[in-house]
């Protein structure tokens, strides 16, 4: 690919490795990477390798890729954008709009400490604000297709910047019409900017979990000031190895590996049956969740514990899952792509054998495939 001109502030690498843009740590390098800190040169450098016909991949916060131990054999543009535009929406509410490399966490506490209402929530998320509409990013009660009034975006297709709106993004549970129209690497539309209509309060959203309740000391529903949601969502999330740390290889990590899993209420019915089986007269009760149209939500964390994949399953490694989370697959320091891959399938295949629930994985594989 000839690398059209940037500006001052990105920069092009050859054979430049891609493990420590991830939060994971694993992967190899890329034949190239181009640093687009702008906008432009984020278009600019996408639509150069499109015109070429070459494969590309997308990096912002890293936190959501399994990239290959081979790695990627044409372009990798990471996301360096920044930049937050914020006006009055009227109704007590505000117009936020964040550049897609905007980091995440960082976003929200901009957004707590200004009583911004509305993802206060989604604390210590990693990655970045770009990738939260595309995975449909959700936490403790809240995702971000509740706040994201549009989204601003390269359509690959058609070489053309558009505006969409949160209806043509099509959300639904972890999925948006982003995450449905890929495109080799990446998807047919290349999120530039995202626009979050929050509530100008310095209280949090009704409080929609049960957990965060309880730490909270208060009612589901009630609200509570901003900075004490936030803080209350941290301390759930570092239990649980949830929060990036480069010194605790815990948090090494995609976060939750596999989505909760939506099944009928038929298949739910044979998930107990399993449990009996499994457990006999005294077996736990498996979590469930009405998910509307019949459908039920369960604990894809309860299936992978109850199926014999405990906390620090694995360890010492090189791959294991957390010792703080059964539904992370964590790189204790020395994992390659290939150890988590298979560690993965691993998980999969029991939960499958004991519950007849196959697992989907959360991030996505660069290179192999799980």
């Amino acid at each position: 690919m000839s690398t059209p001109p940037l500006s001052e502030a990105s920069r092009t690498e050859h054979d430049a490795p891609l493990a420590p843009l991830t939060t994971l740590r694993v992967g190899g390098p890329a034949r190239t990477l181009v640093r687009a800190a702008t906008t432009d040169d984020l278009v600019a450098a996408v639509r150069a390798a499109d015109a070429a016909g070459e494969d590309l991949l997308l990096v912002s916060g890293g936190s959501n890729l399994v990239i290959s131990d081979a790695g990627f054999p044409g372009t990798v543009v990471q996301v360096a954008t920044r930049g937050i535009e914020v006006e009055d929406a009227g109704d007590g509410r505000v117009r936020v709009r964040a550049a897609a490399g905007e980091p995440w966490d960082a976003f929200v506490a901009h957004a707590v400490q200004n009583g911004w209402s509305g993802i206060e929530a989604l604390s210590g998320i990693p990655g970045c604000v770009g990738s939260t509409p595309i995975q449909n990013v959700g936490a403790y009660g809240q995702d971000v297709s509740q706040t994201v009034e549009s989204v601003r975006v390269l359509d690959r297709e058609t070489g053309e910047v558009q505006e969409m709106s949160a209806a043509e993004c099509a959300f639904a549970y972890r999925d948006s019409l982003f995450k449905r129209t890929q495109k080799g690497s990446t998807g047919r539309y290349v999120v530039l900017a995202v626009t979050f209509l929050l509530e100008a309060t310095d209280r949090s959203q009704p409080v929609g979990y049960a957990a965060l309740a309880q730490g909270l000391g208060v009612e589901m529903g009630e609200r509570v000031a901003l900075a004490d949601a936030r803080e209350a969502v941290l301390a759930q999330r570092r239990q649980r190895g949830m929060v990036w740390d480069a010194d605790d290889h815990d948090t090494w990590s995609c976060g939750s590996f596999f989505t909760n899993p939506i099944i009928t209420a038929a298949q739910m019915d044979e998930v107990r049956a399993h449990v009996v089986e499994r457990f006999g007269p005294t077996a736990p009760e498996p979590p469930e969740f009405p998910a509307g149209d019949g459908m039920v939500k369960t604990s894809a964390a309860w299936l992978i514990d109850k199926a014999g994949y405990g906390k620090g399953y694995a360890m010492p490694g090189p791959a294991a899952l957390s010792t703080k989370h059964p539904l992370a697959i964590t790189n204790r320091g020395s994992a390659t792509a290939a150890d988590v891959a298979a560690l993965a399938r691993e998980v999969r295949l029991g939960v499958e054998e004991a519950f007849g629930v196959r697992l989907v994985n959360e991030p996505v594989f660069v290179g192999h495939q799980l």
